[in-house]
């Protein structure tokens, strides 16, 4: 590990905490289910979440080591949920400075930190959350690091990246077997992406009359084992299920699910949002430039880019509006608090429960509209022709 430590540059953490001019990552962790024991004093600490998740998930939890890509608005939000929540460590990856823009919406930077690299400004506030966190910045590019970063980590979150990027890191986690969430918002829209490539979960329920099957349940995910304990007088029955999951360079091409396709209803109550997130990944791929200006030429390519989109997921076109398109436009680049809240909160939540085993995760597509205060998911996948 020290070797891999050595070859990062633009490293740096803080006491407890925080290391300035680092030279040390988080040591790998394997596999996601190896934990050690808790002490009684984190037990006090974090009695709350433990009632809601038990000790053995928060023991995962303690020797979880994540990788937060972008640190603005949204990239604040799971920072302080997954420190509140008492990870191992956390290693903020930003090789941007702080500006004006990002003292609206974000809540550990001030006016004095304006100039100053955004992941060292930030360490000092998230560590005040929890002290017994290890905080880690990293302040070079993410697409400098080598494949093998990415294999210090439990789990890898990027916020705020266009799709080329979000591609490159993603396969680097799939090469170590870690992984991934990808996230960003535009004012009131948001997205969260998972790819979790095999996760393995465990859910409890009371024990009923009718038998637990040991078979697939949809295309992804399948019941595996099966087991019981007895909890407070009551049967409790652990069913363990396995998620298959898809790259997002495949999800972003891949055919809606029958189920939102099967009628005309079902397909008008799939959201625009989608054509819109895949209409803006290809004019980044077009353009190499982040956003639509206000221009004809570039609002007009857009337009293009989403019609296409919606076409292909075999969607009416009167569901593709242009009030909705023109809603989307104005909203690329900006940060809502209340949004970066509530989707920073999703996010978090599904990678605590990743971490500790538990509930169904997302998949793999959640898209949030904060207009009509909508967050369906979709699980988007390559189809390919039976043998």
């Amino acid at each position: 590990m020290g070797d891999l430590a050595e070859s990062v540059p633009g490293l740096t953490a803080a006491s407890g905490g925080i290391v300035s001019n680092g030279s040390t990552l988080p040591q790998p962790t394997g596999d996601i289910s190896e934990t050690q024991t808790i002490s009684a004093d984190e037990i006090a600490l974090y009695d709350r979440q433990i009632r809601l998740w038990g000790v053995k998930a928060q023991e995962k939890l303690r020797t979880a080591n994540i990788l937060l890509i972008g640190i603005k608005a949204l990239g604040n939000e799971v920072a302080k949920n997954l420190v509140l929540a008492g990870i191992g460590s956390l290693t903020v990856a930003d090789d941007q400075v702080v500006t004006e823009d990002d003292l609206g919406a974000q809540f550990f930077v001030t006016e004095q930190h304006i100039g100053l690299n955004r992941a060292e400004a930030a360490l000092p506030q998230i560590q005040k959350l929890n002290p017994r966190v290890t905080l880690i910045a990293v302040t070079v590019p993410i697409l400098q690091q080598p494949p093998e970063f990415f294999s210090a980590f439990t789990l890898v979150v990027a916020t705020n990246l266009p799709l080329s990027s979000l591609s490159t890191i993603n396969a680097c986690c799939r090469l170590s077997n870690r992984p991934f969430y990808a996230a960003e918002t535009h004012g009131f829209y948001g997205y969260v992406f998972a790819d979790l490539i095999n996760h393995m979960f465990v859910i409890e329920r009371e024990k009923s009359n009718v038998p637990t099957v040991l078979k697939p349940e949809t295309t992804t995910r399948t019941v595996v084992a099966s087991t019981t304990k007895k909890e407070n007088g009551k049967l409790i029955e652990l069913v363990t299920k396995r998620e298959i999951y898809s790259p997002l360079i495949l999800a972003n091409t891949s055919p809606l699910p029958q189920q939102h396709l099967s009628s005309l209803r079902r397909k008008l109550a799939v959201t625009p949002l989608l054509a819109c997130l895949r209409a803006l990944w290809d004019y980044q791929n077009l353009t190499t430039k982040s956003y639509p200006s206000h221009s004809h030429a570039d609002i007009e390519l857009f337009t293009q880019l989403a019609t296409q989109k919606h076409q292909e997921l075999r969607l009416p076109t009167e569901s593709l509006r242009s009030e909705f398109l023109r809603s989307f436009l104005q909203s690329l680049g900006s940060e809502l608090s209340p949004v970066c809240a509530f989707l920073g909160g999703q996010l978090a939540q599904d990678v605590i429960n990743v971490v500790g085993g538990k509930e169904q995760p997302i998949q793999n597509l959640l898209l949030f509209d904060g207009e009509e205060s909508k967050g369906p998911v979709y699980a988007l996948h390559p189809i390919f022709p039976p043998l």
